[in-house]
C-alpha cells in the first residue's frame, strides 16, 4: 500500500483539495490519499508543524507526508524531501519540519532540484506532488535532489528553561476543535527539568489571560481528574486541567468542554496562539 497524506491550509470550501488529489491520482492512480488536515490557519507553519508531528506516526512506515502550507519556493525558501524515522516528508524549508527534527536527526535530507525537468507552467505544488508520487512508488531521494544536512528552525517552537531551572517558559502553538490549548512544552523536557519537584502552572500572566488559580497537577488523561476528590463525575465538568497529550505536549483543557455552549480552555482562560504558558517549580 502506497499512502500519501495531505496537510494544507486550503480549507474545504474551494476546489484546491480536490484538485490536489486529482494531480496525485493522475500521476499515481494506485495511491491511497489520506487527509491529515486541511484546517491549518493560512500560512501558520507552527500549527502545521504540530499537526504533522502529532499525526504522522499513526501511519505505516514508508508513508509519504506532503505539506502544502506556505509552500512557495523563492530565494530564501527551498523545497525539501526528507526521510525521518522511516517516513517521508515533503515541504518547503520554512520551519514546518522543526518539531520532527529538533531531537532526532533525519536519516536523509535533500533539496528538491527537479523544477527544471517539469513543464514551464508547473506550480510549486506540482513539484511537491511529483516528488510525493515518486517516493510513494518506491523511488529514491537521491534522484530528486541534492543531499543537505541543515534545515530551518522555528525558534518559537522552542520552550525556554530558566538558568536556575525553576521555570519552563513555553507558548501556545495550537488550539484544537474542542478549544484545548496545546503548548510547545514536551513531556520529555518537563521530566528532564522537574526531577521530581512539585510544580504549578500559573494562568494569569498574559494580557489576554483571565485571572485564575494555578493548575497544580498534570494528569495522564482527562478523566484522571475524577480521582482528585469524592464528587460525582458531573461535578467536575468545567474544571480546568492539564495533561500531556498523545503527541507528548502539555495541553491545558476544560473537562468536558464545549466551545459552542459552556466554553473551552481557550475562551474561559483567555489563552490564544503564541500566549505564554509556564511551569514553575516550587
Amino acid at each position: 500500500m502506497s499512502i500519501i497524506t495531505l496537510t494544507t491550509d486550503y480549507g474545504l470550501k474551494d476546489h484546491f483539495v480536490g484538485a490536489l488529489k486529482g494531480k496525485i491520482l493522475s500521476q499515481f492512480p494506485e495511491a491511497v490519499i489520506v487527509d491529515l488536515s486541511h484546517g491549518v490557519e493560512p500560512f501558520n507553519i507552527s500549527q502545521a508543524s504540530y499537526i504533522l508531528n502529532a499525526g504522522y506516526s499513526a501511519f505505516p512506515k514508508g508513508t509519504v507526508h506532503l505539506v502544502g502550507v506556505d509552500a512557495e519556493r523563492n530565494e530564501e525558501t527551498r523545497h525539501l524531501a526528507l526521510k525521518w524515522n522511516d517516513y517521508y516528508f515533503i515541504a518547503a524549508d520554512n520551519g514546518i519540519l522543526t518539531m520532527l527534527t529538533q531531537h532526532i536527526k533525519p536519516e536523509q535530507i535533500v533539496e528538491i532540484t527537479i523544477h527544471d525537468r517539469l513543464p514551464s507552467q508547473a506550480t510549486d505544488l506540482d513539484v511537491l506532488v511529483t516528488v510525493a508520487c515518486h517516493l510513494a512508488k518506491g523511488g529514491q531521494l537521491s534522484v530528486i535532489g541534492k543531499e543537505i544536512d541543515q534545515i530551518k528552525d522555528i525558534t518559537e517552537l522552542q520552550p525556554i528553561v530558566s538558568e536556575d531551572k525553576k521555570t519552563i517558559r513555553g507558548s501556545v502553538i495550537y488550539i484544537d476543535h474542542f478549544g484545548n490549548v496545546v503548548t510547545n512544552i514536551s513531556q520529555k523536557l518537563f521530566l528532564e527539568v522537574a526531577k521530581g519537584r512539585a510544580y504549578e502552572i500559573p494562568l494569569k500572566s498574559g494580557k489576554s489571560q483571565r485571572r485564575s488559580s494555578p493548575i497544580k497537577n498534570i494528569w495522564a488523561k482527562y478523566s484522571d481528574i475524577l480521582s482528585s476528590g469524592n464528587f460525582a463525575s458531573k461535578d467536575y465538568e468545567g474544571e480546568k486541567l492539564a495533561i500531556f497529550n498523545e503527541a507528548g505536549y502539555l495541553e491545558i483543557a476544560i473537562y468536558k468542554s464545549n466551545p459552542m455552549t459552556v466554553g473551552s480552555a481557550s475562551t474561559l482562560l483567555g489563552l490564544g496562539y503564541r500566549d505564554t504558558v509556564s511551569i514553575e517549580f516550587l
